[in-house]
């Protein structure tokens, strides 16, 4: 059995996502740690079902040959642009946060807020 695969990887990345987001009060560094959930998501999705040897389903391709299918992936395409435009909204408003509080850090915006 091999340990590195592409969904243990993607395991693993997501933790890490996890983590960061849990374990750090700071606005840009749970942004980035959701980016690094996103593309451990992407990447399960594309290693799970993926053959070992994929042929593209371009042309005539017999049926004893394993095909790569192409929904996943244009799936997966679309979740990152939707994450880049999420990201930029998100460093949007850190950025406008910041100029009005003077803080990326969520519990000090909250206690300054409060004030």
């Amino acid at each position: 059995m091999q340990w590195i695969s592409g969904e243990n990887v993607s395991l693993v990345l997501f933790f890490i996502g996890v983590y960061g987001l849990v374990a750090r009060r700071n606005m840009v560094k749970a942004i980035i740690s959701l980016g690094i959930m996103q593309s451990a998501i992407i990447l399960y999705f594309l290693a799970a079902g993926a053959p070992v040897h994929p042929v593209p389903p371009i042309g005539d391709v017999s049926a004893a040959v394993a095909v790569a299918d192409p929904l996943p992936q244009a799936m997966m395409i679309t979740d990152i642009v939707i994450g880049i435009g999420t990201t930029a909204v998100a460093l949007t408003m850190v950025i406008h946060l910041y100029h009005q509080y003077g803080t990326t850090n969520w519990l000090k915006a909250k206690w300054k807020r409060k004030d």
